[in-house]
């Protein structure tokens, strides 16, 4: 494998420290930082380690550019992390585009419908999304409800969507255009998306010129916003 760094000027660069994990087997790890020790004419080694500070680490992490820009949050943002950011956004009136092979979803294309409340949640390049049952701002405690939304299982499967190439503040509103400009085509895994009793098309058959959304019809997903909020690897 070839990799290329660009650090922007010309810099002359020397082996200096060196950080040495150690793991388990299971869950666990530590690491250790050494400096780097030569002899003349010798072979470099390193030296006696020392336990990794989070105060070396997050100036590693900041030489490296995983820092955030100071910004204002809106009242809409309900985290924030050098890697994820996480909002909701109010129950509203949306156009919904509807493609694949499905003959009763597409005479829904293009319609206006109502939606519940959206908890939205941006990792990397990857969309979240789930809903919640009330008007109010989520609380660590508030009880997910699953997306009744094709394409979308947890996880949204990007397909004929327009990935913003940024996650932070500003592009909250160009990742919900994004998610709701795009064609919700097929569902995505087995998850239930909805408790209506004509499921999933009858439910947005009935929703077409309405103003509000019955949040009665929607499915526990299972989990608070505190459990969503984190990373996969931590729940």
């Amino acid at each position: 494998m070839n990799a290329c760094v660009n650090i922007g000027s010309n810099r002359e660069f020397k082996l200096a420290e060196a950080i040495l994990i150690y793991r388990s087997g299971g869950d666990g790890a530590f690491a250790s930082l050494h400096q780097i020790k030569q002899l003349e004419n010798e072979v470099p080694y390193l030296a006696p380690g020392e336990a990794v500070t989070t105060a070396f680490l997050r100036t590693l992490a900041q030489g490296l550019g995983a820092q955030i820009k100071p910004e204002i949050l809106p009242d809409n943002v309900l985290a924030r992390s050098p890697d994820m950011l996480v909002w909701w956004a109010r129950p509203q009136q949306r156009v919904m585009f509807f493609g694949g092979t499905d003959q009763e979803a597409c005479k829904l294309n293009g319609l206006v419908f109502p939606h519940p409340a959206l908890v939205f949640k941006v990792a990397g390049k990857d969309l979240f999304v789930r809903t919640v049952a009330t008007n109010l701002r989520p609380s660590s405690k508030t009880p997910m409800k699953t997306a009744p939304y094709w394409n979308t299982d947890i996880r949204v499967c990007a397909g004929s969507m327009r990935v913003p190439d940024r996650s932070d503040v500003a592009s909250i509103q160009q990742w919900e255009d994004a998610f709701f400009q795009s064609e919700f085509t097929h569902p995505a895994g087995a998850v239930r998306l909805t408790s209506h009793p004509e499921g999933f098309i009858g439910l947005w058959r009935s929703l077409a010129g309405r103003k509000r959304f019955p949040v009665q019809y929607l499915v526990d997903a299972g989990e608070t916003l505190q459990e969503f909020v984190a990373p996969i690897n931590e729940r």
